[in-house]
């Protein structure tokens, strides 16, 4: 019913009748002003519909699937509110939603745990030998920290990527990719701990990072 509403709601919205909920006033407003995609936005709520269920993904690329539906998505649409139409901008913003989408897996994991859910890729799981019970068992054998290590990995595959495409990005489209200081600092945090996705210490806040976010902002690099 979320869903639904949501659809027809941005339908509404190219229709210059909003429905009177805040948040869709809003949207409308930015809408209007910046011209925003309307396919960004029904990709949105389209992908997030299918994950309703509630189930891990088949594999990475399911995953990858995901994120550039969700995360990506909202990175054009963002950058559509910068004034930045530009093809090198968007492959770049394509590979930093699948790397925050791989990140916000990898971050979600205990919290889902303590209810018995596990979402990570089955088959790079299951090239490991390793089962959702031993995730939910809190296991820290070498083959558990594998499986972390394989999807921390692609996440960092599609920061490098990303950055490749640095040199011929607008300046006015990094803000929009400021997340990557964060994306960056979990990743290191996760090799510190050697993938061990349970440790304490990648749930300590990293008090550099509004610096580091500040010296990319004013470089104007991600």
């Amino acid at each position: 019913m979320r869903m639904q509403f949501w659809r027809k709601a941005v339908e509404d919205i190219y229709c210059d009748n909003p429905p009177h909920q805040p948040v869709a006033i809003e949207l409308w407003k930015a809408v209007k002003k910046h011209q925003l995609t309307k396919m960004w936005l029904m990709k949105i709520i389209d992908e997030r519909e299918k994950n309703l269920d509630d189930r891990a993904y088949r594999n990475i690329q399911e995953l990858e699937t995901y994120a550039e539906n969700t995360q990506s998505a909202l990175l054009y649409l963002t950058l559509e509110m910068l004034g930045v139409r530009d093809i090198h901008a968007d492959h770049a913003a394509s590979h930093i939603g699948k790397a925050q989408g791989i990140v916000t897996c990898l971050r979600s994991t205990p919290y889902h745990i303590n209810r018995r859910k596990v979402f990570l890729p089955m088959d790079i799981c299951m090239l490991h030998g390793v089962s959702q019970e031993d995730f939910i068992r809190c296991h820290q054998e070498k083959n558990v920290r594998d499986v972390i290590y394989d999807i921390a990995s692609q996440a960092h595959v599609h920061l490098e990527h990303a950055r490749s495409f640095s040199k011929n990005v607008p300046g006015k489209a990094c803000p929009a990719f400021l997340y990557t200081v964060a994306l960056e600092d979990y990743l290191h945090k996760i090799q510190k701990v050697d993938f061990n996705i349970f440790h304490p210490n990648l749930h300590k806040k990293n008090v550099l990072l509004p610096l580091h976010l500040y010296i990319r902002s004013w470089k104007k690099m991600y």
